[in-house]
């Protein structure tokens, strides 16, 4: 799977931006059953290898592009980001174009993106 940030901003090259998802990973893995075999963040988007023991992948990744989203923009928001208002910017104006995000939107909603079985090229 890949998870691109909108935009292709290059949140994951502060670190505790890659800590936010390095910790949702780990609790997909203890608490949703999300066996996790690869994955490397980028600085714009996240590959990984997983699978889901319970057979619930899509509500576990769905839980964890909430909640990584969430953490990310209250960390922009309460920390001393240089980049504020430029990320809070593409975030807002990737939300303006889809009805499920309030204000902001951190992952892109691309088909290819959604989907969450191996595909064959």
């Amino acid at each position: 799977m890949t998870f691109q940030v909108v935009q292709w901003a290059d949140i994951f090259t502060r670190k505790q931006y890659r800590d936010i998802v390095i910790d949702s990973f780990k609790y997909c893995r203890d608490k949703k059953g999300l066996e996790i075999y690869a994955y490397v963040i980028m600085s714009n988007h996240v590959h990984f290898l997983a699978r889901s023991k319970n057979g619930n992948l899509s509500g576990t990744i769905r839980d964890f592009k909430r909640h990584t989203s969430n953490s990310i923009l209250e960390a922009i928001q309460s920390n001393e980001e240089s980049r504020k208002e430029w990320l809070l910017m593409i975030f807002q104006y990737a939300a303006n174009g889809h009805s499920r995000n309030e204000k902001y939107q951190v992952w892109t909603h691309e088909t290819m993106q959604s989907r969450y079985f191996p595909i064959n090229s």
